[in-house]
């Protein structure tokens, strides 16, 4: 997980997210490398890990393709108490990213996401 996040923060600086110049654009940031970190971790817990991470900046949108070796796409556990462990990556997409999804892709499935660029004016 801690290739996949360094990998993400270094193209969000080649592309000049970082260093960010507001609150709300190191806010962002910082929502993109949480949001890797779950769509990682969840490759980790339910298949073999990640095989690729792919990120494609367009425009004012940045995507996210994490692939897996498990064709099944992700599923949202029964609702608990927010104070346990586990079960809430599927509710940080939700709440976090712009859009979300899955696509089954020969021999296991991408789980993508995208999210809007942050305001970069000083």
């Amino acid at each position: 997980m801690t290739r996949c996040r360094d990998f993400t923060a270094a193209a969000l600086a080649d592309w000049g997210w970082t260093p960010a110049r507001t609150e709300e654009a190191q806010e962002r940031v910082d929502d993109v490398l949480l949001l890797v970190s779950e769509v990682v971790t969840n490759a980790c817990l339910h298949a073999d890990g990640p095989e690729e991470i792919v990120l494609r900046q367009s425009g004012e949108n940045l995507r996210v393709e994490v692939a897996d070796g498990n064709p099944e796409p992700p599923a949202r556990r029964r609702p608990r108490a927010a104070s346990l462990p586990g079960g809430h990556g599927l509710m940080v997409l939700d709440r976090l990213a712009g859009d979300w999804g899955s696509e089954r892709r020969e021999g296991g499935k991408v789980v993508w996401l995208e999210i809007s660029r942050p305001d970069t004016a000083a």
